[in-house]
Order: structure tokens, then sequence, then C-alpha cells
């Protein structure tokens, strides 16, 4: 078993980068499906009155659903062809990938959407802004989920690697291409969940620092900040 780096075809990183953008556009599909569904989630959740208990129920309940036996329940349910307005549409793998992931991009984006409207009220402007880098975060752990496109058939970022591997007969060769593989994916995301968590921990401190300062003008009495 040899553990020299195996040679590659050429054509392998550019069919690695073209898997990785399907895997990035699934995860925006199933980021705007989440926010069409959680925003409003997020209007009643942060509601004051007994309403806000319904929408908590329909988040519990999306964060309860296997993102694996959704996308294989959809898989087999949906039609191939539907008719839309009058019009044909083509149902693609790659959107029921990002209907599967739906129920936890929602559940996200209504919990930090009523967050934020709740500091919208209490005057923290900065608080509220945090939703951004938490859906930013949000998308990149979709990004990572949406690998599971691979196990239907899409072409994606790990189902190139897989491939790749299985042409090679021996271990080592093997072993190589998932190490490339995962430098690669953890480059990119790592990178992005960095950029993130600095602009969520910059935005933190200014609030933090926001109140301290509204607290001592106000004699102890913060307005929220």
């Amino acid at each position: 078993m040899s553990l020299l780096p195996p040679a590659l075809p050429p054509s392998f990183l550019p069919h690695l980068l073209v898997g990785m953008l399907r895997d990035f556009a699934m995860a925006g599909m199933a980021l705007g499906l989440g926010l069409l569904l959680g925003l409003p989630l997020a209007l009643l959740w942060a509601h004051p009155g007994r309403l806000r208990v319904v929408p908590a129920a329909i988040v519990q309940l999306l964060r309860a659903a296997p993102t694996f036996v959704v996308m294989f329940f959809l898989l087999n349910i949906l039609p191939h062809q539907a008719r839309l307005f009058g019009a044909e549409v083509t149902i693609t793998k790659q959107f029921t990938v990002a209907l599967s992931l739906l129920p936890y991009s929602a559940s996200i984006v209504a919990e930090n959407g009523a967050e934020a409207l709740r500091q919208l009220r209490l005057g923290s402007t900065l608080a509220a802004l945090l939703f951004l880098p938490n859906l930013a975060r949000t998308y990149f752990v979709l990004v990572m989920a949406s690998g599971s496109a691979a196990a239907i058939g899409v072409r994606e970022g790990i189902s190139v690697i897989l491939r790749q591997a299985d042409q090679f007969p021996n271990f080592g060769a093997r072993l190589w291409i998932f190490v490339l593989g995962v430098f690669v994916y953890g480059l990119i995301l790592q990178s992005g969940f960095f950029l993130v968590l600095e602009l969520r921990r910059r935005l933190a401190k200014r609030v933090v620092r926001r109140r301290a300062a509204a607290w001592s003008a106000g004699g102890g009495k913060s307005d929220g900040g």
C-alpha cells in the first residue's frame, strides 16, 4: 500500500469546485426558503401575547425533522414535473435537497428573527443586527449539510470526491483524495465561519459597550442599548 499522493486527473479540481458551487447553491435555496417560512413565524413568535405559543410549537416540530428522512421522503413523493401558474416546472434533485433542509433553516430564522424583533422593541438596534451574522453562520451550516445530496445522486462536491476515490485501487490513494477534499472544504468553510464569528464578536462588544454607557448615563437605568 503506497501512501504517496496519487496522480490526479486535471479535471478533478475543476469538477470539485463546480460540485462545491452546487453545494453553495443548494444552501442558498434552503436559506431562501427558510426566510420565506421563518420570518412570518418570527413575527408571530415575537408577539407578546398568547399567540406566540403557536410558532414556538411549530419551530420545535421543525427542529425534530431529520434531514435524511425528509430528503428521501420528498424524493419519493415529489413529481419530476409540476405545473405552477400554468407553466411546466422541473423539480430537480437539488431543489429536493434544499427543500429537505427547509425545516432546519426555517427554525433557525424564526428563533433568531424573533429575538431580533424583541431587541428592536427594546430599542437595541445593534443587538438586533446580530441576526445577520447568525444568518450567515446558518448558511455555512447548510452548505455542509447539502453534502447529503451525494446520497441521491446529485453531482456535488462530496459526490465528486467519492467518485474520484473509487477510481483508485488502493487505500492510500483513496485516503489522499479524502484528505484533499477535507482540506478544500475546510479551508473555504472555516474561513467563512471565522469571518462570521469575528463580525458577531465585534457586534456583541458594541452592544455591551452601548448598554454600559446607557446604564451609566441613566444612573443605573438602562434603556436596552
